[in-house]
């Protein structure tokens, strides 16, 4: 009898453990690919910047990014191993995020009886919704810079410089533009903040207080450096 007890208490038990596991493999992967991203934007936002250097310093950049890793790679090869590199790391990174709230949602069977409006669950909620504007805006962005080079003006489009000063002189795309960066700051700074906790970084008091502080900084930093350069386009302080 005790023995059949403890044999049908197994597999519940087997169970739970691989959904833990499984739901750490999601967050550690969602935080890595995430890290991968806050790379990718800081590099990003200090190309942006070569705007403030005028026309000739900016599309030299634009095509020494083109250049890097010659002769051995193709031209613009290592633009295409980033940017497999960013794909996969957003699949990855939506995948988890989906995943993981899913899970939650499903945990939650019973709803509560009287609604708390909690910092958590606002953290949450900008998070999610967050993400997916900053998809949407991605798409966007890469349609009117990368893939599609779409210029709203009808101006050149092969000239980066141009194509920059063009969208931002416009006012209602540096609209959606810096709710796009105020929306990617809020991520950041609740994501680099989880990040840090996923990755067990954060085991103490000290590390814990150092890991807001950058996550806040590095928050600022990313997206108030985005949002100048379009400002001072807007302004005529960067113009052709």
């Amino acid at each position: 009898m005790t023995s059949v007890a403890i044999q049908n208490a197994t597999p519940p038990l087997v169970k739970g453990a691989r959904a833990t596991q499984s739901t750490i493999f999601l967050k550690i992967t969602m935080a890595v690919s995430g890290l991968i991203f806050v790379g990718f934007v800081l590099a990003h936002m200090y190309g942006n910047l070569k705007a403030f250097a005028g026309h000739d310093d900016f599309n030299h950049y634009a095509e020494h990014l083109r250049t890097i890793g010659e002769p051995i790679l193709p031209h613009a090869g290592f633009l295409w191993i980033a940017r497999a590199v960013l794909i996969l790391a957003l699949v990855v990174h939506v995948y988890a995020a989906a995943t993981l709230w899913k899970r939650a949602k499903r945990a939650r069977t019973v709803r509560y009886q009287v609604k708390k409006h909690t910092g958590a669950i606002f953290a949450s909620r900008l998070m999610r919704w967050g993400g997916v504007t900053i998809l949407l805006f991605l798409v966007w962005h890469l349609l009117n810079f990368t893939v599609g080079k779409v210029n709203v003006k009808g101006g050149a489009t092969n000239d980066p410089y141009n194509l920059l000063v063009d969208t931002f002189d416009t006012w209602w795309l540096t609209i959606i533009y810096l709710v796009a960066m105020a929306m990617l700051g809020a991520h950041l700074h609740h994501g680099i903040w989880s990040a840090t906790q996923t990755l067990g970084l954060t085991g103490s008091e000290r590390s814990r207080k150092l890991a807001k502080n950058t996550a806040f900084t590095l928050a600022v930093i990313i997206a108030g450096g985005f949002s100048i350069v379009p400002i001072f386009v807007l302004f005529g302080v960067i113009s052709k």
